[in-house]
């Protein structure tokens, strides 16, 4: 139920309305990094939370230099804030270079997003990186499942294997032909196979860098708030590395 009211709420939203949606995304991951990575300093993570999705305001301008303010008042607010609240010094690089690290990691990948849907056929793009990520991510699991053998990165990630990961690739590539057979006719081929390929790569990877954080951070998910599948990065985890990935592609490449 909650995939087509998505996929509606993508159709019909304004490009404003869409913002909020990647604002509201980045507070609730950006929650969810800070409580698994910084779990005695939940007070400065909820803070930190909302500064840094608040900061996502600043791309809808369409001004670049006021969203590297933003960021750039980011990052000095809570360097200050490292250095003020100061308690166990063995402890305090850690902790500021995890609280940077989080709003790189969330608001700043996820942003991308935003600059997508400002773009022509911008919701076509949307789309389409839900399209090659969630084929990526089924065709996997039942090629693993199936032909699986190979241990793709065992220290971090299992279950995964060599197998599922091409034959995600393959998913991918798939996906996107049948994206531009029916809502993207814009695309060439050639575009179909590289965003495919560069995207798919790119959204294991990102899957298994945040199996990489939980396993650092000891937690089996990062959060509870979708009943069954863990929490908003658990969903998101893909689309943060193959989001930047997709405007690149489409503002510099794309004809």
């Amino acid at each position: 139920m909650l995939l087509p009211l998505l996929i509606l709420f993508i159709l019909k939203a304004s490009a404003f309305q869409f913002s909020l949606l990647v604002i509201l995304l980045s507070l609730l991951g950006l929650e969810e990094f800070y409580r698994m990575a910084l779990p005695s300093r939940r007070g400065e993570g909820r803070l930190a939370a909302v500064a840094g999705a608040s900061a996502l305001c600043t791309i809808f301008s369409g001004n670049p230099v006021l969203a590297l303010l933003a960021l750039t008042a980011l990052v000095l607010a809570f360097c200050l804030v490292a250095l003020f609240r100061l308690q166990e010094i063995p402890k305090a690089a850690a902790d500021a270079a995890l609280v940077l690290m989080g709003f790189l990691y969330v608001p700043l990948l996820l942003g991308h997003l935003i600059m997508i849907r400002m773009l022509p056929h911008g919701v076509s793009w949307i789309f389409l990186i839900m399209v090659i990520v969630m084929a990526g991510d089924s065709a996997a699991y039942y090629v693993g499942s199936s032909i699986g053998k190979n241990r793709l990165y065992p220290l971090v990630s299992p279950k995964k294997s060599v197998e599922g990961s091409i034959g995600g690739l393959a998913g991918s590539v798939i996906g996107a032909l049948i994206a531009k057979y029916t809502f993207f006719p814009e695309l060439a081929v050639a575009d179909c196979i590289a965003t495919a390929l560069i995207l798919g790569v790119l959204g294991q990877l990102g899957d298994l860098f945040e199996s990489l954080m939980k396993r650092s951070c000891g937690v089996k998910d990062s959060g509870t708030i979708v009943p069954g599948h863990g929490g908003i990065l658990d969903r998101l985890d893909s689309i943060l590395f193959a989001a930047p990935a997709a405007f690149y592609y489409a503002y510099f490449l794309f004809r």
